[in-house]
Parts: structure tokens; sequence; C-alpha cells
């Protein structure tokens, strides 16, 4: 080989060895790069239930490793903990969680539950513009438990870090996995091994509160909980979710639709009382609708006409509307033929809400009234309280509900392929139950929901072998996020410290 080539190649190995411990070098460093974890601390008072409260408010990242020590996600959350006279190891804690998946903490943390609130129009009306009003809440539970606001991996401030991505954490099983780290990192941190203990879920934050009940209480390091809290339940989707062959939901959501029907005038023959009606069209879902349902084309047309009539009565629609449905209503046509006549839709997550459509001859609305109707209020309430009155500088977007985790969330729950095809955590519920003698479980319901109906969810807690003796139900007169509704919001606060204080 001649000099030239050899002094060639010999320059060319030292430039790929350099270029390739430059970049280990470089992979090494971007590993290493962890953000400093934030954390922010005030002492403040006030007073709930009218019992004056000295506290702590502690906004801060929890940076949790895995089983070889290395780090995997930093978890951002806003506890508040009793101190002076209050302080005890003895005191309730409760973890907070909504839902989505890919939602933040800021709908319970401001709705009701911590000890700001950020005020909404009560009756259903759209809230608008900035400013909100952001004011002192005294039905906050701090005179009895202290309160952890939890915003999962990709809400929040919420993140991977390390070689760890989101999609390590965005799935049924994977999230309630690290979401059952942190409750084990918190109550060691807080020395709160033995207080009791309580999750408070929302929407799918219930699913996850399902989930977390088997990844905590199971196994030889069980974290056992004095009781779950579901606002808005959806345990079980074979009851919510409308896919071919699936007959469920039509008779899940027939009282909610009835509701609704009832709060905007209109049904035919408007009975005077709510509550009375409701357990009336529940009745006819369980001895007539579901039979009917479950004859399919079997039914005569003598039969046929009873069921068009009685829904005609119970939801308003049009005989000929309802014949054409063959009998089954989807949520999304209801919503939107309830009130198409008056240009109107009738909301998702809220049916008292009203919102107009560019489509007044459409299936299914453009967006959801009750969505858009409190999104920004809640948006620009978390930011200015984290901000300007805890204190919280940080340059990243507080992400209040991420498309991007919904998109690309886990359905699977670590069981067989044939077990996988519908989410179902109620039997885990049941299980926790079975091995934890003190778990009790409350529920509660709100009439105007068509996200998780509250039949549907009457349904799931009758099945599965969940103790009735140890579940307590509770119904509102408001939507998914009842707390918006100020008098349904006292009755809620009244209900919780009720079960917290009275086991």
């Amino acid at each position: 080989m001649k000099p030239a080539n050899l002094l060639f190649i010999s320059l060319l190995s030292i430039l790929l060895c350099r270029f390739a411990i430059a970049e280990e070098a470089t992979e090494q460093n971007t590993t290493k790069a962890l953000p400093e974890p934030v954390r922010v601390e005030k002492k403040l008072s006030g007073k709930f239930n009218d019992k004056k409260i000295e506290y702590r408010v502690i906004a801060a990242d929890t940076h949790l490793v895995d089983d070889d020590s290395k780090p995997m996600a930093s978890i951002f959350s806003t506890a508040y903990i009793a101190t002076g006279k209050k302080k005890s190891e003895q005191r309730p804690l409760i973890f907070f969680f909504n839902g989505g998946p890919g939602s933040a903490s800021v709908w319970l943390h401001l709705g009701g539950f911590g000890p700001k609130r950020v005020v909404v129009p009560s009756n259903g009306e759209n809230a608008g513009a900035p400013p909100y009003p952001l004011i002192d809440n005294p039905l906050a539970m701090l005179d009895i438990a202290d309160l952890v606001f939890v915003d999962p991996v990709g809400t929040g401030y919420s993140r991977a870090i390390g070689e760890y991505q989101g999609t390590d954490f965005w799935g049924v099983k994977k999230d309630a996995e690290v979401l059952s780290r942190f409750v084990r990192h918190f109550i060691s941190e807080h020395k709160r091994w033995n207080s009791p203990r309580y999750l408070a879920g929302e929407s799918y934050g219930t699913t996850r509160i399902g989930a977390l009940v088997r990844e905590l209480q199971e196994g030889w390091n069980a974290v056992n909980l004095n009781g779950i809290l579901l606002i808005s339940a959806i345990v079980d989707y074979q009851t919510g979710d409308f896919f071919p062959g699936n007959e469920q939901p039509f008779m899940s959501f027939l009282p909610t639709y009835a509701a609704t029907a009832w709060y905007h005038n209109a049904l035919p023959n408007k009975p005077e009382q709510l509550a009375p009606f409701i357990e009336e069209v529940k009745a006819f879902v369980l001895n007539e609708y579901s039979v009917a349902l479950l004859k399919g084309s079997r039914l005569t047309t003598e039969e046929r006409a009873v069921i068009i009539e009685k829904l005609h009565q119970y939801t308003g629609l049009s005989k000929q509307y309802l014949a054409a449905t063959d009998l089954r209503i989807h949520e999304m046509r209801f919503m939107k033929e309830l009130l198409r006549e008056q240009g109107k839709v009738v909301g998702r997550l809220d049916s008292r809400y009203l919102g107009t459509d560019a489509d007044s001859a459409g299936e299914t609305f453009e967006a959801d009234p009750s969505g858009y109707g409190i999104a920004a209020a809640y948006t620009a309430a978390i930011n200015d309280y984290l901000g300007r009155q805890i204190g919280v500088e940080r340059k990243e977007i507080y992400q209040i509900l991420s498309s991007e985790v919904y998109r690309h969330w886990d359905w699977s729950m670590g069981g067989s392929p044939r077990e996988e095809n519908v989410i179902n955590v109620a039997p885990l519920i049941a299980k926790g139950m079975r091995q934890n003698r003190d778990l009790r479980i409350f529920v509660a319901n709100g009439y105007y929901d068509m996200a998780t109906p509250f039949f549907a969810t009457e349904q799931s807690f009758a099945h599965y072998g969940i103790d009735p003796k140890r579940v307590t139900m509770t119904y509102y007169p408001a939507g998914h996020m009842m707390y918006v509704h100020e008098p349904s919001l006292k009755q809620l606060t009244d209900d919780v410290r009720r079960f917290i204080e009275t086991p």
C-alpha cells in the first residue's frame, strides 16, 4: 500500500474515533442532563367548614426512578398539608386525579376541592372572556384531610425524563404503575404510611383509580386504601361505548336523555319532579326496553309501537325519528336532535349547556358547548394561581388537556387478547374490596352528564360482586363536573366530608 493511502486511512480512523467518542459523550450528556425539580412552598391559612386552618402549599416536581434507579418520570403535584394544631400523621390523605386520558388535575383542583375556586356561571351559561373570579373556597376539606392534586405524565408540568418517553407511561396499566410509584414516594417523603388514604378521580380518573387499586393493594408491598371517591365514574366501558352489536349504551343513556329533555322542557308531558320521573324511566329500561332490544327483529309490530310511544314520552323525540333509529338512540344524535328545531345542540359533559353549530342538519356537534363554555376560565385560573399567587415560575406550558396523550393511549390492561376488547376495571375494584375489608366507595353522579351517564354507573356497581353495603351513591342536578353548579358543589363537598368522617 502506498504511504499516501496509509496516511489517509490513519487520519480517517482518527477522525471516526473522535466522532464516535464525541457522539457517545453527547448521548451521555443528554441522558444526564435532567431538569432540576421545581419546588415552591408557601405557608397560608384559610377558613374551611367554619374552621381556621393553617397549612403549607407545596407545588413541586417529584422525580421518580425505575427498578434500576434510573430516572423515569417527573410528576408535578400541588399538595395542601395542615400545620399547627391540625398537623397529624393520622389525618386522612386524599390524592386527586382527573381524566381524559390526558387531563391535568386542574378541574378538581380549582373546581371545588382545593382552597381556591374559579367561578363560572352556575346555570349552564358560557363563561365568556376574562377576568374570571378566583375566590377562596370555604368548602375545601382541609378541615378534615390533607389534599394532593396530581398531574399524570404529559399533563400539567409532568413529563418523562432520562431515557424514557411519554409513551412509556401513556396507557391504562403503564399510567397506574408510575402513579402508584408517586403515591408510595409521597407517603414516604411526608412520613404518612399510617395515615388513612383515599384516591379521588373524575371521569377517566375513575378508571385510573380502578387500575391503581390493583397496583397499590396487590402484592407484598401493599398500600391499602380506606376509600375511593369516584366522580362521574366510568369503570366498565361496555356500558358507554357505542359500537356495533353492543346494546348496553342505548339502555345506559336513556335515563340521562330523559333528564336532559326534562330540563329543557322538551317532554310532551313533563312531570313536576325529576327524581321520581327518573326512577320510572329506569324501571322501563330494566323491565321493558331491555327486553325489546333483546328480542330484536322478533319484536311484534304492536310491541314495537308501545316501546316507541314510551321512548317518545321519555325523550321528547318524535315517533317518526325513533322508528328510524330502530329504537336505538346514539348520544351524539340525541344531542343534535333534541332541540334541532330551535337550532340548538345540548352539551355532552353537561347537557344543561346549549350551543349553536354551523351545520344544524348534522348528526354530531362541532364542539361540546359545555367544554368550550368553561375551558378558558380554568386555563386562566390555574396559570394565574400557580404563577402569580403561588410563585411557580416555569417556561413550559401547563398542559390542561393533551390530545397527544389521548391519541397515543394504550388501552390494554395486561390481560389476554380476549380480555382486552373492552376496558373494565370494576372487577379490579371488587377484588380490592374482597382483599381489603375496609375499602369503601363513594360515587358522585350528575343527572345531566352524557359523558359518563349515571345509570351506566349503577349497572356497573350492581355486578362483579361489589359489596353494595360499602358503596355510597349520590346524585346532583348538574353534569359531569357537577361542582360548576354551586348548589351541587355544596351538596357534593358535604357528602364527601360525611363519607370520610363516618366510616
